[in-house]
């Protein structure tokens, strides 16, 4: 998988290189390019905003840097991966879709994102009218419903997110089966060794004695049902009719 990271702030990109995210890098995996959007600009003040047309606060990206941005790291992608090879363009938006476990897994199949990190109010409308007719395929991406200063928090999330359900990334595969939202669930109560621990308050807490049983089917039933209530009480929007607060079980 190819990622490329058009940004006015390639340091805030770092923690890239961190734990398995940088070692499936080092090991090939994936290749990651971080691009300073400000490269494609022309003036000694190297501008990449300006304020916005019809009045307002704030500050907007302009289009020309962002058009001639694109324009260079497709290039540059398609003469890696080959000419017939798009990528799929990943505008972080408070006003996008809701990124979703779902969404992670759709794009850990792609063989190439970019992503585009907006700052101040915004970007020109224009360059997704712009990319959309050059044929690009766009999506528009919100962790949430808040506003960040900017699309870099988001992208390193939603990288993250993404990159460590590419094969090879993570040593055991089977571990990502049983995760939070992994299966429209939230993840059942986890514990390790000491079976019995005094915590610091001289409260001596216990593992429930299931998971002790040695019996894996009981114990998977269960992780089941410690999933589903942990679920009804947390996230009741995940769950259909059935399953939903309320319903006989």
């Amino acid at each position: 998988m190819r990622i490329d990271v058009i940004t006015i702030f390639p340091e805030y990109l770092a923690p890239l290189e961190l734990s398995l995210i940088g070692r499936a890098r080092r090991d090939g995996l994936v290749d990651v390019q971080v691009h300073d959007l400000r490269d494609w600009t022309h003036d000694r003040h190297r501008t990449v905003d300006d304020s916005p047309l019809g009045g307002g606060a704030g500050m907007v990206m302009k289009p020309e840097p962002w058009a001639e941005a694109f324009a260079a790291v497709r290039a540059d992608g398609q003469r890696a991966l080959g000419e017939d090879v798009e990528p799929l363009v990943v505008f972080p938006n408070p006003a996008g879709v809701p990124f979703a476990q779902a969404t992670a897994q759709e794009w850990s199949q792609c063989e190439w994102l970019v992503f585009a990190c907006g700052r101040y109010e915004g970007i020109d409308e224009r360059v997704y009218e712009h990319l959309a007719d050059l044929g690009y395929e766009i999506a528009l991406a919100s962790l949430g419903d808040y506003v960040l200063n900017g699309g870099e928090v988001a992208v390193l999330a939603i990288t993250e997110a993404v990159v460590r359900l590419v094969p090879g990334v993570v040593g055991n595969a089977e571990s990502l089966l049983e995760e939070s939202h992994s299966e429209g669930m939230l993840e059942y109560p986890l514990y390790t060794r000491p079976a019995t621990w005094d915590d610091p308050a001289g409260v001596s807490r216990e593992v429930p004695p299931i998971l002790l049983s040695g019996d894996h089917g009981k114990i998977a039933a269960w992780r089941h049902q410690q999933a589903l209530e942990r679920t009804r009480q947390r996230r009741p929007d995940l769950l259909g009719p059935v399953d939903a607060p309320g319903a006989e079980t």
